[in-house]
C-alpha cells in the first residue's frame, strides 16, 4: 500500500558532513561510531546492520526503547548517527538541529530533495523501508482477494489519501496480489540474511 523510506541523520554540530565521512570514521576505528536505533530488531536498527555489511564496517549499536529517547541523545552528543524515519526527524532537520546525510530510498525524496540517497553515496542497489500492506487470511477465496485489491488500489488513488499517506513520510504503492506475494518472499530473504549475519535479536 505505501512506502516510507528511513534518512541517516547526525548533530548539526557533528564533523560527519557525508555518508562517507562516518563510513571512513568506522572503517578506521571498528565500532567507535556509535549508531543509535528505537530498539533492537526495528527497521532502523536492522537498515544500520544491512549498511554496515554493505560498506564492510562495524559500527556500535546502541538500542533504545523508542525513537524519541533516541533522538534526544542524538541531539545532545551522547551518540553520533540515528537512522529516523522521516517524519520524526524533519522538523529537527529543518531547524537546523540535525544534519541529514542520506536517505534509504532509490530516488531523492521530496521533503529533502538536497539529500542523496545511500545508492548515490556509494552503494549502489541500496535500498530499506518501512512499508505497508494489506493482507487476509491464508486459504481466502481468489475472488474476494482480487475484489479486496480492486476497491483498495481504487482508495489509493484518491487525493486525500495519498495526501495523508505523504504526510507520514511514505509513498503510495498498488498493484497485484501476486506482485506483493513476490515482494514479500524477497523481503523474507533479504532481512533473513541480515538478521542471521549482524545477530540481532528482538527483545
Amino acid at each position: 500500500m505505501a512506502d516510507a523510506p528511513l534518512v541517516l541523520v547526525v548533530p548539526a554540530n557533528s564533523s560527519f558532513k557525508t555518508l562517507g565521512d562516518v563510513i571512513n570514521a568506522a572503517k578506521g576505528k571498528p565500532e567507535d561510531v556509535t549508531f543509535a536505533s528505537p530498539g533492537n530488531g526495528t527497521v532502523s536498527h536492522l537498515s544500520g546492520e544491512l549498511l554496515q555489511k554493505a560498506a564492510n564496517v562495524k559500527f556500535q549499536h546502541i538500542p533504545y526503547k523508542g525513537a524519541s529517547q533516541a533522538l534526544t541523545d542524538l541531539m545532545g552528543g551522547q551518540v553520533q548517527t540515528y537512522m529516523s524515519s522521516i517524519p520524526t526527524a524533519l522538523a529537527q532537520i529543518k531547524g537546523g538541529k540535525l544534519r541529514a546525510l542520506a536517505v534509504t530510498s532509490t530516488k531523492r525524496i521530496s521533503d529533502l530533495p538536497e539529500v542523496p540517497t545511500v545508492a548515490e553515496s556509494g552503494f549502489p542497489g541500496f535500498e530499506s523501508s518501512t512499508w505497508f500492506g494489506f493482507l487476509v487470511k491464508a486459504g481466502t477465496p481468489e475472488p474476494i482477494v482480487k475484489r479486496l485489491n480492486t476497491d483498495l488500489v481504487k482508495v489509493l488513488q484518491m487525493p486525500e489519501v495519498r495526501e495523508k499517506i505523504a504526510a507520514e513520510g511514505a509513498t503510495v504503492l498498488s498493484g497485484t496480489p501476486d506482485q506483493f506475494s513476490a515482494f514479500l518472499k524477497d523481503e523474507i530473504v533479504k532481512w533473513g540474511k541480515v538478521v542471521k549475519d549482524s545477530g540481532a535479536k528482538v527483545e
